[in-house]
């Protein structure tokens, strides 16, 4: 790794300026955390820290959001499942944060407030540029080290993520370590063959990472599902009805039918489509029918079972399992059974990985989320790594060991 790790570095006796991940599903009325995985994921590196004077940068949500709210909540979770106080401030950079950070000792947690709450920390910037904003400033005077570990917001180009770095020593934290390594993984030397399983709804992220691992060799095959499966249907010519159809364009993807095309024409024999898909009756029910026999009223929500036993033998017989994107709408049990038992095969793989997002919330409800290798905790930043580009907080810790010496 080109960045720092917080092997490289004296912690001790230091006031850290620790910028994590846990913006989290709650429910605005009561201020409730539903899920907090992301604590959890986060909580090896706060404990990594114990010997220093631990001040947390966070955000929830982001303006305009029903669950863009404080961060008190936030950090009566934490210190709920650390066993350890964890003091949370009204404020950012401000005096009362300077003042709280001025009477902690070693091994306190403070943790400010949402860092979205101030303006320049939503604007998207290069790293010269969020150095010099009154954010940074704020923040790089109240602590010694910087620790970026919020992998989820990797790909974000704000100044919490990319202007510190530029300001601070900084290293990535535990997390960002582990995500960095599974992922690169991926590109390297992982067990053959590789099998990518595409789905889900966000359709142009998903051909971005096809073509990226096509081309560069890293895929074997690509499996597709969900309505980037429709979409692939749609570029051979597939009538898949007019609900499916009109979603696509709903969600503002008939563009990539073009994009879709253009793979298939490079790699025909890499791409697997579905043979059979699950529909809702009109009746309710569900409905199997073969691509070619779509009924034009019927929305396409799941694998056929058919298409299942082929696809299920692909994944069992594949060294290397990356999983972004469910193969249905999962939250109906009816139309359930296509991501589940494609995840339960993915597992079996020697090396698995779930990218984010909903797959991963699916994985944890099955119970086999320890079964997968890796469980990425960012679906966007999960998906743009795999595309082949270079997140923005990656790049920015590399030029802070650049600027501040490995050591």
């Amino acid at each position: 790794m080109k960045f720092g790790t917080l092997d490289d570095i004296e912690t001790a006796r230091k006031t850290v300026i620790l910028r994590v991940d846990f913006n989290s599903p709650i429910d605005p009325a009561s201020n409730t955390i539903l899920d907090d995985k992301r604590f959890r994921e986060h909580t090896p590196t706060v404990q990594n820290l114990q010997d220093s004077k631990v001040v947390i940068v966070t955000h929830q949500s982001r303006p305009q959001k029903k669950d863009f709210t404080t961060l008190k909540a936030h950090a009566e979770r934490l210190e709920h499942l650390l066993g350890r106080p964890v003091e949370y401030i009204d404020d950012i950079f401000g005096r009362c944060a300077r003042d709280a950070v001025k009477k902690m000792d070693c091994g306190d947690i403070l943790m400010l407030e949402n860092v979205r709450f101030n303006a320049e920390e939503n604007i998207k910037m290069t790293p010269e540029e969020a150095a010099s904003t009154h954010l940074v400033r704020g923040l790089s005077k109240l602590g010694d080290i910087y620790v970026n570990d919020a992998f989820g917001t990797a790909h974000r180009s704000q100044p919490t993520m990319v202007g510190l770095p530029y300001v601070m020593k900084s290293v990535a934290g535990t997390l960002m370590e582990k995500e960095v390594s599974c992922l690169s993984k991926v590109f390297s030397d992982s067990p053959k063959p590789v099998t990518f399983v595409l789905g889900g709804t966000k359709v142009d992220d998903s051909m971005n990472v096809a073509r990226n691992v096509l081309e560069c060799g890293i895929a074997d095959r690509v499996v597709v599902v969900g309505v980037v499966a429709n979409v692939f249907l749609l570029a051979e010519g597939v009538d898949i009805g007019c609900p499916s159809s009109d979603l696509i364009k709903k969600l503002g993807y008939y563009g990539e039918i073009k994009k879709a095309a253009e793979i298939l024409s490079k790699f025909k024999d890499k791409v697997i489509l579905p043979e059979y898909v699950a529909v809702r009756n009109e009746d309710g029910t569900r409905g199997e029918f073969s691509v070619d026999k779509i009924p034009d009223k019927y929305p396409v929500l799941d694998l056929g079972l058919d298409s299942l036993v082929p696809f299920t033998d692909i994944l069992r017989n594949s060294g290397t399992v990356v999983f972004n994107g469910p193969a249905g709408l999962f939250e109906e049990d009816l139309f359930s059974t296509g991501t589940f038992e494609l995840l339960k095969a993915a597992s079996e793989s020697e090396f698995s990985v779930v990218g984010g997002g909903h797959t991963a919330v699916v994985a944890e409800s099955l119970g086999i989320n320890d079964r997968f290798s890796h469980i990425s905790t960012g679906g966007g930043a999960c998906i743009e790594f795999l595309t082949g580009k270079k997140l923005p907080a990656i790049s920015a810790l590399e030029k802070s060991r650049e600027m501040f010496g490995k050591k």
